[in-house]
């Protein structure tokens, strides 16, 4: 029998007493009781002890441009590389315009009405129809791969007679009308004037009766290596009728669209 305050005990089963607290051990040296296996360091990049040291910067491969700028550059001072990349920039970003101006493509503005209605000029000079002037793209390389076409209209450098004959001269933007050796003449029928072309009528759906001539011209014979240019406003256009044909060496392009205003913006 058990005393009073005693635990309840049973006989087959022994009472195992608890182990006594183990004191601390210093340092690294294992405690007795429990697991001696030491645990694996945690790595992070603020362990030192975690991983291998990154590379200095000493250490670090140069990488090499192959921008000949960078390499003509190579050790100056970085505001003066800045300076010098710019300058490169901007003087490569001119002259590339320069090329296309020059041999692609260039855009020219319509100063007078010898086109009306097909290109418009400002108001308030004579026959001109818009408020502002039309602005178009011409093909400056398309004459170096192909001979020109009846029915463009071309940009093209003025013969010495006319600036005589119209009083201007520089560039002229016509409809080319004649090509080389064929007989051009223009026939008044009801007192408007028509083309005829080797004694064909040419079709000109692009000419008003309001804008036909009122006069005859002709018969002439174009000149080989020339064309016959005339304008869409023929009764306002001074043309290849006052001073004859232009020789293919003072053709600069094909007209191919009207770039402005905006409501104007149309290929050819």
């Amino acid at each position: 029998m058990s005393g009073l305050g005693d635990p309840e005990t049973r006989p087959d089963e022994p009472i195992v007493p608890r182990p006594a607290p183990l004191p601390e051990a210093d340092g690294d040296q294992p405690q007795p009781g429990w697991p001696t296996t030491p645990a694996e360091p945690l790595e992070g990049p603020d362990d030192e002890a975690g991983g291998p040291p990154a590379p200095s910067a000493a250490a670090r491969p140069q990488r090499h441009s192959r921008n000949p700028v960078d390499r003509l550059t190579r050790g100056l001072p970085d505001p003066i590389r800045v300076v010098v990349d710019w300058v490169i920039t901007i003087v490569g970003a001119v002259a590339i315009v320069l090329l296309v101006k020059a041999y692609v493509v260039n855009p020219y503005r319509i100063p007078s009405s010898s086109m009306e209605p097909t290109l418009h000029c400002a108001k308030p000079a004579s026959g001109c129809e818009a408020r502002f002037s039309d602005r178009v793209l011409a093909n400056r390389f398309i004459y170096h791969l192909r001979d020109p076409r009846r029915g463009e209209i071309v940009v093209f450098d003025t013969p010495d007679a006319a600036r005589i004959k119209c009083g201007a001269g520089g560039t002229f933007v016509k409809r080319l009308i004649g090509l080389p050796g064929e007989t051009v003449e223009v026939r008044l029928r009801s007192g408007l004037g028509y083309v005829f072309i080797n004694g064909k009528e040419l079709r000109e759906p692009y000419i008003q009766a309001s804008r036909r001539s009122t006069e005859d011209f002709g018969p002439v014979k174009v000149r080989e290596d020339n064309y016959f240019m005339m304008g869409d406003n023929r009764s306002q256009s001074c043309d290849s009728r006052e001073w004859g044909s232009v020789p293919r060496g003072n053709l600069i392009g094909k007209v191919f669209a009207t770039y402005w205003p905006p409501n104007r913006l149309s290929l050819h």
